[in-house]
């Protein structure tokens, strides 16, 4: 089995895709006006729009309702990019090292989705993630 992406429902579709555009630094595939994907190293991020929903059974899926989620997306530079997106996003919390090695800070989608940038910063991390 390969774990092949995740999907975020939206009611406005053009607004998360230009959100997730500017944190990733890539351009969304749009595959209808409906359905756009960002294609990153190992995963997908899909965002599909509130219409969608109807196409497997109305009422499967709500937008704007996730509160038990958190994206993550492994960064280079998290000092960077803090620096880059603090201003931009409304964060969660600032940066701070998780008792698992990683440094991270947290925000918040135009949805309300949580997201996280974070880099393994503890020599364990690094190992944990070097084989990954």
């Amino acid at each position: 089995m390969k774990f092949a992406s995740t999907r975020i429902i939206t009611a406005n579709i053009k607004q998360l895709a230009a959100f997730y555009e500017m944190i990733t630094n890539l351009k969304a595939q749009w595959l209808a006006p409906v359905f756009a994907e960002i294609v990153l190293p190992g995963a997908v991020l899909a965002i599909g729009s509130s219409e969608t929903v109807a196409l497997w059974k109305e009422g499967s899926a709500e937008p704007c309702a996730n509160r038990s989620l958190v994206l993550e997306f492994q960064v280079d530079d998290i000092d960077a990019e803090y620096a880059r997106l603090k201003d931009k996003v409304p964060l969660v919390h600032e940066l701070k090292t998780m008792p698992w090695g990683n440094t991270t800070f947290q925000f918040r989608d135009p949805d309300g989705n949580a997201v996280s940038l974070y880099m393994p910063s503890t020599d364990e991390a690094k190992k944990r993630f070097a084989v990954r």
